[in-house]
């Protein structure tokens, strides 16, 4: 698979509806992993939104406190919008849930060679398959998200690792 420009070279994108919750949570949490791997210079991640409601915009205060509370920065990060361009530059573009998903699904080109899915593909043994939003819940809601993304990231690095792998 070519993206990216070669095959030394994979690229995660993390998608949730406005780009401030769930999918900067999944990018620093994955940036983490992959930096503990020492593959930061083969991996590409960062996250985007299916709407445009938060352009520009850090991520939401809560999940910024959550993540912290657990090593994970998600200081610097920026909301942005999916752009038709992103599925030449990342090879697994996963989606937080289903509505999403759908999203993705309509913008994805016709010959994009990567992988589309839900990010809870890689955690198997969860029982939820979305990654609930927790935007207008409590402190909770961000823990269980962090749980739930930690749990998928584990996979997905494996996953990257495999890829990385292959001639």
């Amino acid at each position: 698979m070519a993206l990216l420009g070669g095959a030394d070279k994979v690229g995660v994108l993390f998608v949730c509806m406005g780009n401030i919750c769930r999918s900067p949570t999944a990018e620093g949490v994955f940036r983490h992993r992959i930096e503990q791997a020492r593959l930061q210079n083969r991996v590409l991640v960062d996250s985007a939104g299916t709407h445009a409601y938060h352009i520009g915009q850090p991520p939401d205060r809560r999940s910024i406190a959550t993540a912290a509370q657990r090593s994970y920065a998600l200081n610097g990060l920026k909301a942005r919008k999916v752009v038709p361009e992103d599925f030449t530059k990342f090879e697994f573009v996963l989606a937080m849930d289903r509505d999403n998903l759908g999203a993705l699904q309509r913008l994805r080109p016709p010959n994009h060679p990567g992988h589309l899915g839900l990010l809870l593909d890689f955690a198997p043994d969860q029982s939820l398959r979305e990654v609930p939003d927790p935007y207008y819940g409590g402190p909770k809601g961000f823990e269980l998200v962090l749980d739930l993304i930690e749990a998928a990231a584990d996979g997905l690095l494996v996953r990257v690792q495999q890829r990385l792998e292959q001639p």
